[in-house]
């Protein structure tokens, strides 16, 4: 079973992000980039499945910049065979939106014919939450979204998702595009033989010519701000002053 698992280069988790001086968008200059964590996660399944014998072969695929290549060679050195690099725009600021990442994994799909997608639920800088669900539609195959547990067994995919009411289990038919929540697993460190390792496995590049998908942008961002601070608290001496406080407010 191949399993095909898409991959996004966003901030690192751990940077403060800084909007710029115009709101046009968010400052990218000098920042560290790193994997999206719910894309780690997908990845690191993949891994596991195929160290259970239950995969043969796990391709990575990044579509952005050519400066992708980091992260997919990340992916390459925790342990997926080989990585594929749709360069899609040469500038970092321009996001590919949704629907045509979605459009490019389509035609990645239909040339790679995997049995099954793990992606992340989302991306941590958009927050789009939307890219698992358009390749469903457009592939016409079963899905499953926030998996935190995952087995496959022949023909079929029993995934745990976290929803509102709690966990809720279902079994799909493979083919399948799933979509990883936090809880699914603790992705592992590439080790230092493994990075060395990763150089040299396959990374291929494609454009989005050569895969007959427009990404002309259908979006437009209109203003990017800083959330607002939040006021200071008041310390109240007693319940009844904190009653009072909360009448006054107008909560309660």
């Amino acid at each position: 079973m191949k399993v095909l698992v898409p991959v996004k280069r966003v901030i690192d988790y751990n940077v403060k992000v800084r909007v710029k001086a115009d709101g046009s968008g968010v400052d990218l200059a000098n920042v560290k980039m790193s994997m999206n964590p719910f894309d780690e996660i997908a990845v690191e399944e993949a891994i596991r499945l195929k160290e259970k014998g239950t995969a043969t072969e796990v391709v990575a695929v990044s579509i952005g910049t050519p400066k992708n290549q980091e992260t997919l060679r990340t992916a390459l050195a925790m342990g997926a065979d080989r990585a594929i690099l749709v360069q899609a725009t040469e500038d970092v600021n321009e996001d590919v939106e949704p629907l045509a990442v979605a459009k490019l994994l389509k035609a990645i799909v239909d040339e790679e014919q995997p049995q099954l997608v793990l992606a992340g639920k989302q991306a941590i800088d958009n927050d789009m939450n939307a890219t698992g669900q358009m390749l469903a539609a457009l592939t016409g195959w079963a899905q499953a979204t926030f998996a935190s547990e995952l087995s496959v067994d022949g023909e079929t995919a029993t995934v745990t998702r976290e929803v509102d009411g709690g966990l809720q289990t279902i079994k799909v038919k493979l083919p399948a595009i799933v979509t990883v929540d936090l809880r699914l697993n603790e992705p592992r460190y590439a080790s230092l033989p493994n990075i060395m390792k990763a150089k040299k496995k396959p990374l291929d590049t494609k454009t989005p010519a050569d895969l007959g998908v427009d990404t002309t942008p259908r979006l437009s961002v209109v203003k990017t701000s800083e959330p607002e601070l939040r006021k200071a608290g008041e310390m109240v001496a007693s319940v009844d002053e904190l009653v009072e406080k909360l009448k006054e407010a107008g909560a309660v």
